[in-house]
């Protein structure tokens, strides 16, 4: 197996999915890296590993909405991480202020997006469904 095939294709089954990609999946997966990165300058500078720990989660975020990882299960857990992200900011105080709100900023940004690329797949689902269900109808003897 040659790298190229593996990196298509690890041992988890998650192929990568770069050309399918909408704007709006891009443009999520760019605020997650942003406020990932920002994540990672502060830890950097401060050393408090739950940055760390947030930073690797939203390039994680990032890097698995270019894969055939279900999308849903991943818009999903990143509302619920980010709104966590928030709540532990307002907690500890609004440690450095004017970064934390630009931060901020990005992440709500990110929770809406994610929230609307959710809602967006979950009615295209239902619709699939429905679809299938109407066309074939069970117990019909033809």
């Amino acid at each position: 197996m040659s790298f190229a095939t593996y990196v298509k294709q690890n041992t988890l089954g998650i192929r990568l999915n770069l050309g399918g990609l909408t704007r709006s999946q891009l443009s999520a997966m760019v605020l997650a890296a942003i406020t990932g990165g920002v994540h990672l300058y502060l830890f950097a500078t401060q050393s408090f590993v739950p940055f760390l720990l947030a930073g690797l989660g939203f390039l994680t975020l990032a890097g698995l909405m270019a894969t055939s990882f279900d999308h849903r299960l991943l818009y999903f857990g990143g509302v619920v991480f980010t709104l966590t992200q928030i709540s532990a900011w307002v907690m500890l105080g609004m440690p450095d202020f004017l970064l934390g709100v630009a931060d901020k900023t990005v992440q709500v940004a990110l929770i809406g997006l994610l929230t609307t690329l959710y809602v967006s797949e979950h009615r295209s689902a239902v619709a699939d469904r429905t679809r299938t269900e109407t066309s074939d109808p069970k117990g019909v003897v033809r």
